[in-house]
């Protein structure tokens, strides 16, 4: 049987059983198959779970009547269905595609919006365009409750998680402050929406600009969702397409709404984060070849090729050589701080005679990789790209208004012949450098701004649309030409994660905030463990205290290895814990106090680390410097009432017989001295 009559026939079966009218749909249940609410809601005659304003009418009075179009496409993995629904307008030219993939295994799904002009004169107006406007029903009345974190604003409570009881018609709205993207200061695009019914749903947007959600109550049983990209009000020109922000939804269900966080940390690692040779990227354990230096140094400046070298002999002297070694900004030629060379994407032979690639011989002879630091959206005044190519950069300053810095630039990613030498010239230089993975940063620039006065009439957003689609585009092809990269995604630490960030890259540096302030760490830790089991932080210092802060799936060792002050012993000793409970992290995950806690230095903070597959895991806590009470009582999650663990104390060494039971009822974690941790690690007898 040819594919054309397979498809005849799915269509059939399609619009047979799934061609209803109403105007929503609502899941009652997680134990339908996601399948089935694909179908039920991309449907013939059926208003889809997106919207949009066209020509000043809204899609939900005209979508029902255009001509509508259902293909499955081929699929690489058996649990993972995808399809792609076509809407065309009857008498007009615009086309709108939704590509949708249902995940069997998470009962999750996902789509994004594609907008085309087929004709050969400009569109009425499109705006307001909701990838994601649909309404959601429990079983039964009762409390929904929004659970959601703070974005990254290099900040103590950088990610910390905020819940909000939702209340019947009241809204609550979620966008992203500042300007260098997703989770830029006020608010991150993961969250969960908890049922009254020990159901729930979790969210993800996918667009790194200014998306926004909003969440309204409606009545006691059901809840609207609304997502799409903030500024938006433009025609499309002749044979012109543009997308939309992603959205997914995973349902879950249980008692415990940490169901279907650790049912979405176990889907990010499955479907939406880097993969190298069909596996998910383990972030690594890295370490710095330079500490700045004595003023004027600042970041890397002062790094030259035989210090690096020297370190990389330190390393391996004391059995210390980390995964991999990390050089950060401040590698080219440029002024008298970091920042001023941004825009100058060669190496600094001043300081490097022979380029970098004596340093990456030497990592990759010790048997490490080798990372380097760009920020190529950053471009300063009088460096190569501005005086080369001046049309390829574009000013903050709005007309009429006082300049924001005017000496700084946003590199065009929308322009695509800006994008594409820029994809040569860095994939040469990895090449070339011997670079094996990638660090892309995004510092100083009002990139909303910039696209503001970019736009033009009746192109409210384009700019913006058009240089986050160069970003992925970048990213996309970089991974493409070098399978085994790995990119870190910073933008001044964390504010830039979100569902398409993630897909592509890890936030090895995942906040800005006091460099080696142990008590933020904990709280970063804390907060975005609840959504994303890939991310790092850094480590200045080598106590245990510090260094259980720090411990994460990834840590950056930025030590100086070569100062009297330093301990060979403890530097070991941080670099073996790093890679010993690193998977740990890949696990489930609980906190084991409350987040009212987390601001505070008179409190514990405590979470825990459950690996189900493997019936063990670890407990994490730290009494801070002010904190009176020497003992805490936390309750464990995810061990087996029934079932006898052996639980031993990292530094102790003392070991005890404990049932799953007294595990869940209580267990006492003491510390004799403030700012001191615990370090429990537990398995299962058999």
């Amino acid at each position: 049987m040819g594919f054309a009559t397979n498809r005849f026939l799915f269509l059939g079966l399609f619009m047979a059983l799934f061609g209803r009218t109403e105007a929503q749909s609502t899941i009652k249940s997680v134990d339908e198959n996601i399948d089935i609410w694909i179908k039920e809601n991309f449907a013939k005659s059926k208003i889809p779970p997106f919207s949009f304003i066209y020509g000043e009418k809204q899609s939900a009075s005209f979508i029902r009547k255009w001509n509508f179009h259902a293909e499955k496409l081929p699929s690489d993995q058996p649990d993972v269905d995808k399809y792609l629904f076509t809407y065309r307008e009857p008498k007009g030219h615009l086309l709108v595609k939704c590509e949708v993939t249902g995940f069997q295994n998470f009962q999750a799904v996902e789509w994004v919006l594609k907008f085309s002009n087929t004709g050969n004169a400009n569109t009425p107006l499109i705006e307001k365009a909701k990838v994601a406007d649909h309404q959601f029903a429990a079983t039964r009345k009762g409390t929904f409750i929004l659970h959601h974190a703070k974005g990254s604003n290099a900040a103590k409570d950088d990610f910390i998680p905020l819940d909000d009881t939702l209340a019947v018609q009241k809204s609550i709205l979620m966008t992203p402050k500042g300007q260098r993207g997703s989770s830029d200061d006020t608010s991150f695009p993961f969250f969960n929406i908890e049922y009254p019914d020990q159901n729930g749903m979790m969210v993800a947007i996918g667009w790194t600009g200014k998306w926004y959600a909003e969440v309204t109550q409606n009545d006691e049983a059901n809840f609207s969702l609304t997502a799409g990209m903030e500024r938006m009000k433009l025609v499309l020109l002749p044979k012109e397409e543009i997308r939309t922000p992603s959205v997914c939804l995973l349902f879950w269900k249980g008692a415990d709404r940490m169901a279907g966080h650790n049912k979405f940390r176990k889907f990010i690692l499955a479907h939406h984060s880097p993969k190298i040779n069909g596996k998910f990227a383990v972030p690594p354990i890295a370490a710095g070849l330079s500490r700045g230096g004595p003023s004027p140094c600042n970041e890397f400046t002062c790094l030259t090729e035989s210090y690096a070298l020297a370190t990389v002999e330190r390393f391996k002297q004391f059995d210390m050589m980390p995964e991999v070694c990390w050089v950060d900004a401040g590698w080219y030629p440029g002024g008298t701080g970091w920042h001023e060379g941004a825009g100058n994407w060669f190496v600094d032979k001043k300081r490097f005679p022979n380029g970098l690639k004596p340093v990456t011989d030497a990592v990759h002879r010790a048997g490490s990789k080798f990372i380097l630091w760009f920020e190529p959206e950053r471009v300063r005044k009088g460096t190569s790209i501005q005086v080369d190519h001046p049309e390829w950069v574009l000013s903050q300053s709005e007309p009429g208004k006082k300049n924001k810095d005017p000496d700084t630039y946003l590199f065009d990613l929308g322009n695509t012949q800006a994008r594409l030498w820029l994809t040569e010239h860095v994939s040469d230089f990895l090449k070339k450098e011997g670079v094996d993975y990638y660090r892309q940063d995004f510092n100083g620039v009002d990139a909303e701004t910039v696209w503001k006065v970019k736009d033009g009439p009746d192109r409210s957003g384009i700019s913006e649309i058009r240089h986050i689609e160069g970003l992925y585009a970048f990213w996309d092809s970089l991974l493409v030409r070098f399978p085994n990269l790995i990119i870190d995604n910073c933008a001044s630490g964390g504010r830039r994660l979100d569902l398409e960030t993630v897909s592509r890259s890890i936030p090895l540096w995942r906040s800005d905030y006091g460099y080696g302030e142990p008590d933020g760490y904990q709280n970063h830790t804390f907060g975005l463990n609840f959504y994303l089991p890939l991310h790092g932080t850094g480590l200045f210092n080598s106590s245990l205290y510090e260094m259980r802060s720090s411990m994460a799936s990834s840590i950056v060792f930025f030590w100086d290895i070569h100062s009297a002050a330093s301990s060979i012993p403890k530097m070991q000793r941080c670099m073996q814990d790093a890679k010993r409970f690193r998977p740990y992290y890949f696990g489930d995950y609980y906190p084991l106090t409350r987040k009212e806690d987390l601001m505070r230095e008179t409190s514990w903070l405590a979470y825990q680390l459950n690996r189900p597959e493997d019936s063990d895991g670890i407990i994490v806590a730290f009494r801070r410097k002010n904190c009176a009470e020497e003992i805490i009582d936390v309750k464990l999650r995810g061990v087996k009432e029934n079932a006898q663990y052996e639980v031993r104390d990292e530094d102790s060494g003392t070991r005890l017989i404990k049932s799953g039971k007294e595990l869940m009822e209580g267990m006492k974690l003491s510390s004799l001295k403030k700012e001191g941790s615990v370090l429990l690690v537990y398995k299962e007898l058999k």
